[in-house]
């Protein structure tokens, strides 16, 4: 919205002297800088009520697992959950006043994030009422998630209309580029996806996913800034994306939002983010990381996300083939819970560890 004020300035001379106050509003970086403090605004703002009418529509709040630490169970009992809500509300309200509404990339990204946040909020919805920590069938929520993931995809390879469009980029390689063809939209659909589930199973301490999202979130929107700029990704030697430097507004619109979060969601939590924050937001690094062709370089900074997902899936196959289990629980985080970590002790070194990854991952923009 503020984008248009520097439009008005040229159709009406009348408004010409505001033309310079103005033209501040044509930087990228100005008006990430406005989305960061508005979403940490509206948050701030906003939050309270929205917990209040949530924990009094949920009762109970989000039902334990019964299967999980034990301690959650006593600890973490009525507290409400769909705290994603407040999240999505700051963020896109924030990008809405800041990005460019004419950038399609903004458009596409946005989509797939409530997308994702639908299916979440539905998920969220079934085990609120059935006051069970099963949602609605696997199999199915992932189909959406995927046919929403491949639309998405496909819009994206559109829209660069270019051979890199559809080949992956290798970090720390200036040329070296893996050609799929159009097979590169089910190979984005897979990140995408990924990405949101294993943002998903990440949420399962107070704190513990919303700061990796806020720390992969700012950045990505650093290597938007720099991909989606012709100079500075022609110096670097990465891809150049025209227009995806817009979705530096986005992330920041995130990283606000997710401060404001954090107030409310910081040990112990006053709200969890369910299903509804986790997808949303995980889908939206995923599609991030498609458009400005970072894929591999999500893999390393979101590498914690990696983690928390490869340990289930390796409990899982391990159980199923041999009956016996490499971790206490999984995923991971609990794992350390039964080896008598405190809560704030995983959180804050997993925080840490978040941070050593974004750095390791950011130095791939310039060592190749």
């Amino acid at each position: 919205m503020f984008y248009w004020l520097i439009e008005l300035t040229n159709t009406f001379p009348s408004l010409a002297m505001f033309r310079g106050l103005l033209n501040v509003f044509r930087y990228i970086t100005f008006r990430t800088g406005g989305a960061v403090v508005t979403g940490a605004l509206f948050v701030f703002l906003f939050g309270p009520w929205i917990i209040d009418h949530l924990r009094l529509r949920q009762g109970k709040g989000q039902p334990i697992r019964t299967d999980g630490p034990q301690s959650h169970i006593i600890s973490k009992k009525g507290t409400p959950t769909m705290g994603g809500l407040m999240i999505l509300s700051g963020l896109v309200v924030s990008t809405v006043l800041w990005a460019n509404p004419l950038n399609p990339y903004v458009w596409i990204v946005l989509a797939v994030t409530l997308g994702f946040g639908f299916v979440g909020f539905y998920d969220d919805y079934l085990k609120v009422t059935k006051q069970s920590h099963s949602g609605f069938a696997g199999r199915l929520r992932l189909m959406i998630e995927a046919a929403i993931a491949l639309v998405a995809c496909y819009a994206l390879v559109r829209l660069g209309r270019d051979p890199s469009s559809t080949g992956l980029a290798i970090p720390f390689f200036k040329d070296l580029v893996f050609k799929f063809g159009w097979m590169y939209v089910i190979f984005g659909a897979f990140v995408i996806v990924g990405a949101g589930n294993a943002v998903n199973l990440t949420d399962g301490l107070d704190g513990l996913a919303i700061v990796p999202v806020m720390i992969a979130s700012a950045s990505f929107g650093l290597i938007a800034y720099l991909a989606g700029n012709a100079v500075f990704s022609d110096y670097l030697q990465i891809h150049y994306v025209a227009g995806t430097g817009e979705l530096a507004v986005l992330c920041g619109a995130v990283l606000g939002a997710g401060l404001g979060f954090l107030w409310f969601n910081a040990p112990p939590a006053s709200i969890f983010m369910g299903d509804t924050g986790s997808l949303a937001l995980g889908g939206m690094l995923g599609s991030i990381a498609v458009a400005v062709k970072h894929e591999i370089v999500l893999a390393v900074i979101g590498g914690l996300f990696v983690l928390e997902a490869v340990s289930v899936i390796v409990q899982v196959a391990s159980f199923k083939l041999t009956g016996k289990r490499i971790f206490r629980m999984a995923p991971i985080h609990h794992h350390f819970e039964q080896l008598g970590w405190t809560e704030p002790q995983i959180v804050i070194r997993f925080w840490i560890i978040s941070v050593m990854l974004a750095l390791v991952g950011l130095s791939t923009l310039k060592l190749r």
